[in-house]
């Protein structure tokens, strides 16, 4: 599926207001019940975007933690590979090269 961020917001959207509606919470109750704004919710829906935080709270309201966990999966190295690099395990990024016009 190629879909443009706008269109991922969208459909992200639209689940999660089905999911609401499927257990029967209205937009109010599930923004009272996340300790979010109205808007908040209706941003989410509405495929508008709003914080990480503010989704994380709708999601364990409507008990959808497994979202999350499917949008950031652990990432493991087998123990067999890390002997096999003997490489420290990454802490940040490289620097970038910058190209001077000089």
């Amino acid at each position: 599926m190629n879909l443009t961020t706008d269109e991922w917001e969208a459909e992200f959207g639209q689940h999660l207001r089905a999911l609401r509606l499927r257990q029967n919470i209205d937009q109010r109750q599930l923004a009272e019940r996340a300790d979010v704004a109205l808007n908040v919710v209706k941003k989410l829906e509405g495929g508008k975007g709003s914080t990480l935080t503010s989704l994380i709270k709708v999601l364990r309201v409507l008990g959808r933690e497994d979202w999350l966990s499917s949008l950031a999966p652990k990432i493991s190295i087998s123990p067999l590979q890390m002997a096999k690099d003997k490489k420290p395990l990454r802490q940040r990024a490289s620097p970038s090269k910058e190209v001077s016009n000089a």
